[in-house]
């Protein structure tokens, strides 16, 4: 027999037929430092950690988290831990620690210097213990405030000068730039190292580069993880491959990556997606996948959709970014929380579309669809300490049970002789006992590897589908090549393998 499966489909993220989504009823306590373990995060127990992250930008011009002009803090990170995100990678520039005009700025007097009064009047009504602090200081309440709702904290570096990123000429981006100075880097970095030191929920720091970089944060904090960046907008690690990384500390390496619709400009709406998927997928494999069997975390850092499902290419995006994300079960962040910026490229309550809190940052959710849909990768479903764990039950069904996808290509009911079967176009898939004809061997087909296909009487193929009604059916093979204009999402799923056990 083959191994145990939950059974996914990437549209609805709900479990179909007999099948199982894991989740843990509550997040395990975690005992800190993080550490890593080959291809995994683990906790001082030995126990899988998996980052569930959610994007929360604190780096442009203001420097302070977006939203606190709009709900208290205390709020917002509830609101963080009720969405199911373990962790928040918090952005922060160099100059805040390394420029001197600005680290004695207060947050009243940061906002009153771009003119943002109605910001401060928020920030005073929300969370007043903030807005005479240092900026510094406002940053580490922030952190402190995440903590205290068990929420980990990456400390991520994103740019130098407090901008918005990222582009080609926005003089943040390589050694050298205008505001890109190593020694100032290393620097800030060795700086937010040290403050941090200690702080238990602040689990690691991401870097924007080098080697130099991750010695020095190492040395000054050794408990935070070292997550490094590669190139293109942090969207190629390949070099890698060749060229491996040698430290002069172990344990604490993880390796990030980029992953946008916009990545591979407008290819989604522009080809046939199953063909793209495949593509595509085999890209990021080749990137910065592999990297998983050499034996080193990869934490994609940075995803997002326009939450509005208006963009297509967004859309069709995710479905693919989905199946990966499930198949490889690799740690992540969602792009972004706040729903507005104070500021942004002088835009002042500039909106963000690809925000998972409303322009306010209200405790309601922009698109809960999508929040259904991504609590089905917020949980492990493999790695060290996942054998043994209660599964929480998702979905409408009465009955739920893992499969094994066997050698023959049958889909049995774990445990049991029970198998799924087609009969025919526009017919429900059904189980059965008889499980060696064509209509009970399905196949993996497409680029995409994510239709799965079987004959009815030995001449006509089908593909699992989802009606109208959320049933699922078998129809005619749809989307497989050629037409862009087709969308096959309907009839994507995937099956993950998993090492929990079933009870």
């Amino acid at each position: 027999m083959g191994c145990s499966f939950p059974f996914i489909h990437l549209i609805t993220i709900i479990v179909l037929l007999l099948g199982v989504l894991f989740q843990t009823k509550h997040m395990s306590a975690t005992t800190f430092p993080l550490y890593t373990q080959n291809r995994w995060i683990v906790n001082e127990s030995g126990m899988r950690v998996k980052l569930a992250c959610v994007n929360w930008v604190s780096h442009l011009e203001v420097i302070v988290a977006e939203g606190l002009d709009h709900r208290p803090l205390d709020v917002i990170a509830k609101e963080i831990k009720s969405m199911g995100f373990n962790c928040v990678r918090l952005t922060w520039p160099i100059f805040l620690v390394t420029n001197d005009s600005l680290a004695s700025l207060t947050v009243r007097q940061s906002f009153n210097n771009l003119g943002l009064v109605q910001a401060i009047f928020g920030v005073q009504t929300n969370n007043p213990f903030i807005i005479d602090l240092p900026l510094i200081k406002a940053y580490q309440a922030v952190v402190k405030g995440l903590g205290d709702n068990g929420r980990m904290v990456i400390l991520d570096n994103h740019v130098s000068k407090p901008q918005w990123c990222c582009n080609n000429n926005d003089g943040n981006g390589f050694f050298g730039d205008p505001y890109f100075d190593p020694d100032l880097w290393i620097t800030g970095l060795t700086k937010m190292a040290t403050i941090f030191k200690g702080v238990s929920n602040v689990v690691g720091m991401s870097l924007r580069n080098e080697l130099r970089g991750a010695e020095a944060v190492h040395a000054a904090n050794p408990d935070v993880l070292v997550i490094l960046s590669g190139l293109r907008f942090a969207n190629d690690l390949s070099f890698i491959r060749e060229q491996g990384v040698k430290l002069s500390f172990n344990r604490k390496l993880v390796f990030e990556l980029h992953w946008y619709g916009i990545s591979d400009g407008e290819a989604w709406i522009s080809w046939n997606p199953n063909e793209v998927c495949g593509g595509v997928t085999r890209s990021v494999m080749k990137r910065a996948g592999y990297l998983l069997d050499q034996g080193y975390p990869l934490f994609v850092s940075e995803f997002g959709i326009n939450l509005r499902g208006t963009n297509v290419n967004d859309n069709r995006y995710f479905n693919c970014f989905m199946a990966l994300a499930a198949d490889l079960d690799f740690d992540w962040a969602f792009w972004t929380l706040a729903g507005s910026y104070y500021l942004r490229e002088g835009t002042v309550g500039s909106i963000e579309p690809y925000a998972i809190l409303n322009a306010d940052t209200t405790t309601q959710v922009t698109n809960q669809s999508f929040l259904q849909r991504i609590s089905s990768i917020q949980f492990p479903y493999q790695g060290p300490g996942f054998s043994e764990v209660e599964a929480h039950k998702l979905g409408p069904c009465s009955n739920s049970e893992g499969w094994e996808y066997t050698d023959q290509k049958v889909l049995l009911v774990k445990g049991t002789n029970s198998c799924l079967q087609a009969y025919g176009e526009r017919e429900q898939a059904t189980l059965g006992n008889e499980c060696f004809g064509s209509n009970s061997t399905w196949e993996m087909i497409s680029d995409s590897k994510l239709h799965l296909s079987c004959k009815i009487n030995q001449v006509s193929n089908v593909c699992l589908d989802v009606d109208a009604n959320n049933n699922i059916v078998t129809n005619a093979c749809k989307c497989l090549r050629d037409d862009k204009t087709c969308d096959p999402a309907t009839q994507w799923f995937k099956l993950v393998n998993s090492t929990r056990k079933l009870t």
